[in-house]
């Protein structure tokens, strides 16, 4: 099934963001919408390769889609997007497209799992050959009580008591301990907030830093986190942000930035961003998830 294209299409302004929006309940790939890093990446200095590695969790909590006999089936959807890809989907297309399945025959959740992983793939790479596919993992009900809920580990910045007086990302806030030994540490917040760039409402969600270098003054660094709270921008561009702040104010040898923001529309992202590859982090939801 076809729908007319979105104007503008490729940009935040061509999204489905902020529209009324007629729901499809049979298939239809051509629901997600793309939209490029590049633009958002240039304004924070970054041209070419990044500096990072890492990947984007998502988390899908309203997947359905009908069985030979048209009784419906259910899943729990985990999908990592690499971050290296060109693309970001935007969050409401995502919805459209998995609610496209909720009335379609498909032969089996391995057949749903293959598709949603070739359609996420082909939409992050929108029209570019596919370096690095997505990976999708499908939770079927019976598993759903063994997901797991744990909160973010790392020294909690939140117990600082302190005056918070910007709101929107002031880097100058980010200080380290230059001329004493480095260290290495994890350090954690629930205190961030960002706000959707087209419709302006809240996105919610923690976030850990881990490093190792010069040491990070703690107050600086959550007065930094709570200056996004009116700070309009995509969840995987907000992260980057922080880590490029965080990386060329504080100069660490070693830098991962992980958050976790709460469900909208049955979906949760989750962006991690580090300057050394390594393993994945867990997708595991916080409380508030």
């Amino acid at each position: 099934m076809s729908h007319p294209p979105f104007p503008l299409s490729g940009t935040v302004e061509g999204s489905a963001l902020g529209r009324a929006t007629a729901y499809v309940d049979q298939y239809d790939s051509t629901l997600l919408y793309p939209i490029a890093r590049a633009p958002q990446r240039e304004r924070l200095g970054i041209a070419g390769q990044p500096r990072f590695f890492g990947a984007d969790w998502w988390t899908a909590y309203e997947l359905s889609w009908l069985n030979a006999r048209g009784k419906p089936q259910l899943a729990i959807a985990h999908i990592l997007v690499p971050c290296e890809s060109t693309h970001i989907v935007e969050s409401k297309s995502f919805k459209l497209y998995l609610n496209s399945f909720s009335g379609t025959v498909f032969a089996d959740a391995a057949e749903v799992r293959a598709r949603i992983e070739a359609d996420v793939s082909a939409a992050v790479w929108s029209g570019d050959a596919v370096r690095a596919r997505a990976a999708v993992r499908l939770i079927d009900p019976e598993a759903f009580d063994r997901e797991p809920i744990h909160e973010m580990d790392g020294v909690n910045l939140d117990r600082l008591d302190l005056e918070c007086t910007h709101d929107e990302p002031a880097p100058e806030l980010l200080t380290a301990a230059f001329d004493e030994q480095p260290v290495e540490e994890t350090l954690a917040s629930r205190l961030l907030k960002s706000n959707c760039p087209v419709t302006g409402q809240p996105d919610w969600g923690s976030v850990q830093i881990r490093y190792a270098g010069p040491q990070i003054e703690q107050a600086g660094l959550l007065r930094y986190i709570v200056s996004f709270r009116r700070h309009n921008d995509f969840h995987e561009h907000c992260v980057e942000r922080m880590f490029m702040d965080i990386w060329q104010r504080c100069q660490p040898t070693q830098l991962t930035v992980y958050a976790r923001y709460t469900r909208r529309g049955g979906l949760d992202i989750n962006p991690w961003r580090t300057s050394h590859p390594g393993a994945l982090p867990p997708n595991i939801r916080t409380a508030r998830q």
